[in-house]
């Protein structure tokens, strides 16, 4: 960890330094939009295991679970994304974000991957609770420098983990999996902020490439990505909990069009949105404001149900959430800062 080039003066470290509004933050506590929980049952799918051990006809294929967790088979090989069965993104099981609706698949029904990829330590990220219930599995867990002592004390083997720096990969079959650099933080506690390294990833097949973003700011380094890895088949990109006091943490709606972009995407599935509260928006807002900015944009959306597979050749795009009151881009805009200024907010695409 020491030796990373991301490693300063105790922790790790982003390209550009991320920029907080505390007392904006706080307030918008008690200004939350009333609408930011679901009133009613959604309409998800449940898949099956039979429907996840399916070869996918076009070689690509993704099945989104809610939140960041994916479920994907690329030319033949099986990964899992941020896997999440735990009720709340909590420390605790009393209090926190609860999910809006129970896991799709029971974990135990769920096909083992030949991946687990694990993007960052945060609890609605990395859950505790299912780790547990994973350790046993076949499988090698992709975790960012510093993770996989979290899975080892969950019981997982060491022999099973490969911790990686930005821009490492690890081939595992006919895959080849890349930790790509984000603009975040990490830290599940009061005393180890930034003590483990976060990032993203690319899954670079035979035939299909998918980036899935984890957590992050705008930064150029998704230009990077984008020109060393990609181009990519379907990128997976947060756009949902955000907030103007905390610009650079996740990108928002409008900025995940712009990092599909800069990746070089050809259809974009936004995640991190869905399945809990973490912002004070409205809880549709997010695919809302993707869809205002992805037609001037020209990008293609994927928008399936929670727990409805799909394949990037044909994209599905009904919508299966309400109708609801949102705040547009131009209302509450979301524009990272250049290292930390926000005097020079809107500065990046």
């Amino acid at each position: 960890m020491e030796r990373s080039p991301q490693w300063r003066d105790g922790r790790f470290r982003n390209p550009q330094t991320l920029w907080n509004d505390p007392w904006g933050a706080v307030g918008s506590l008690f200004r939350r939009d009333r609408n930011s929980t679901p009133r009613e049952p959604l309409p998800v799918a449940h898949p099956t295991r039979a429907d996840l051990e399916a070869a996918a006809p076009s070689g690509l294929r993704a099945t989104w679970l809610g939140h960041s967790t994916v479920y994907l088979d690329v030319d033949g090989t099986r990964i899992l994304t941020d896997p999440v069965w735990g009720r709340r993104a909590s420390p605790v099981g009393w209090a926190g974000p609860r999910r809006f609706y129970a896991p799709l698949i029971p974990l135990e029904e769920v096909p083992v991957p030949q991946v687990v990829a694990i993007s960052h330590d945060h609890y609605d990220h990395l859950d505790e609770g299912t780790l547990r219930r994973m350790k046993d599995w076949d499988t090698r867990f992709v975790v960012p420098l510093g993770v996989g002592a979290r899975l080892v004390r969950w019981g997982v083997p060491g022999a099973r983990i490969t911790e990686l720096d930005w821009w490492e990969s690890i081939r595992v079959g006919d895959l080849e999996v890349v930790l790509t650099p984000a603009r975040h933080a990490s830290g599940r506690g009061l005393r180890d902020k930034d003590r483990t390294l976060w990032g993203g990833f690319a899954f670079l097949g035979p035939r299909h490439r998918v980036y899935f973003s984890g957590d992050t700011g705008m930064f150029q380094g998704l230009v990077d990505i984008g020109a060393r890895l990609g181009p990519f088949d379907l990128t997976m990109i947060e756009a949902g909990a955000y907030n103007p006091a905390w610009p650079d943490w996740h990108l928002g709606p409008e900025q995940a069009v712009a990092a599909h972009r800069m990746v070089r995407g050809r259809v974009l599935l936004p995640i991190h949105w869905g399945l809990f509260d973490l912002a004070a928006h409205g809880w549709t807002e997010p695919v809302e404001r993707v869809l205002a900015a992805a037609g001037p944009a020209g990008a293609t959306v994927a928008l399936p149900r929670p727990g409805e597979g799909f394949e990037p050749e044909a994209s599905p795009h009904q919508r299966w959430w309400p109708t609801l009151p949102w705040k547009t881009g131009a209302e509450v805009p979301i524009r990272a800062t250049l290292d930390g200024r926000p005097a020079v907010q809107g500065g990046l695409p």
